[in-house]
């Protein structure tokens, strides 16, 4: 999504046969939820087929470790709890520089996650694809700067101009997506697994900017840190695989990763997958559009 700039917009609105801006926003509320929707379903692991699938076509990290029957040694309730408090307790500020530096790590931490190296269309679906070679592709380069500028929500946020911005051309649109995304990033329980009366706000904050990572947004009043400290490997290369590779995830996969949590909560998750890479898609795709119109 950070690939689309203003000349897509003028593109669709000009010529013989344009678009209204009305039916650009249309059609991206629809694509976004399409491209979401896809993170979430096959996130939950309902697609069991693909266990007998040859492991090649399958995300490679989580192919080696099915296949080795040693899944990662995951970080338990109790001590994700007492991170959070730890957390919580922190009265040290950093600096903006260093804020930016703790963004960047795990920026570039996340391009470790989830190659694409080796994968291909499956012959049952290839004749459907136009392009087998089009796939994904990493924000963040490997070993290289990024030619696109990190996004930063303090810049262009969805509360300050994309709410608008789609309420303006899709009546009432932004009321529903707005409350979808505050729904989602709210819901708790204020449970962790068979613990009671947590507050799960630091742990759902980490997941929530930690896909939006992956995506070149930076939340600038956060501390990314958090994110190493709150996510264990196998947890943030599951949702990397969910938000990037949907159609690879297995319910294997979706077993491996947070083993002690209820599977409501890990639904939960799922849910965030969705509604966080939704608001990801439509930040860039609505900054195209409003600096079209300016």
């Amino acid at each position: 999504p950070w690939l689309l700039n203003k000349s897509h917009i003028q593109k669709l609105t000009k010529g013989s046969n344009n678009w209204s801006l009305s039916e650009v926003v249309h059609a991206i509320v629809l694509l976004v939820h399409f491209h979401c929707l896809c993170s979430f379903v096959c996130g939950c692991g309902v697609r069991e087929e693909l266990d007998h699938t040859p492991t090649s076509e399958r995300t490679q990290e989580y192919a080696s470790q099915q296949d080795t029957g040693e899944p990662e040694a995951g970080v338990g309730v109790d001590t994700l709890m007492q991170r959070m408090k730890t957390l919580s307790e922190q009265t040290e500020e950093f600096s903006a520089e260093e804020r930016a530096k703790r963004f960047e790590r795990v920026e570039r931490q996340s391009v470790e996650l989830g190659t694409s190296a080796g994968l291909r269309v499956r012959p049952s679906i290839e004749h459907f694809v136009e392009d087998p070679n089009f796939m994904y592709e990493d924000f963040a380069r490997r070993g290289e700067d990024s030619p696109i500028p990190t996004f930063r929500v303090q810049d262009y946020s969805w509360d300050d101009q994309g709410y608008s911005l789609v309420n303006r051309l899709y009546n009432d649109v932004g009321n529903l997506l707005d409350d979808k995304f505050k729904t989602a990033y709210n819901l708790t329980y204020y449970t962790m697994g068979d613990r009671r009366d947590v507050d799960t706000s630091r742990f759902r904050r980490a997941i929530w900017n930690y896909i939006q990572c992956m995506f070149g947004i930076r939340h600038d009043d956060y501390d990314y840190g958090e994110v190493n400290q709150l996510l264990e490997r196998s947890l943030k290369s599951f949702i990397k695989s969910t938000c990037c590779f949907p159609e690879r995830i297995t319910r294997a996969d979706y077993d491996r990763v947070l083993r002690e949590f209820k599977h409501s909560e890990k639904v939960h998750v799922n849910i965030m997958v969705l509604e966080a890479r939704m608001q990801a898609e439509l930040l860039y795709a609505l900054r195209a559009v409003m600096r079209h119109m300016t």
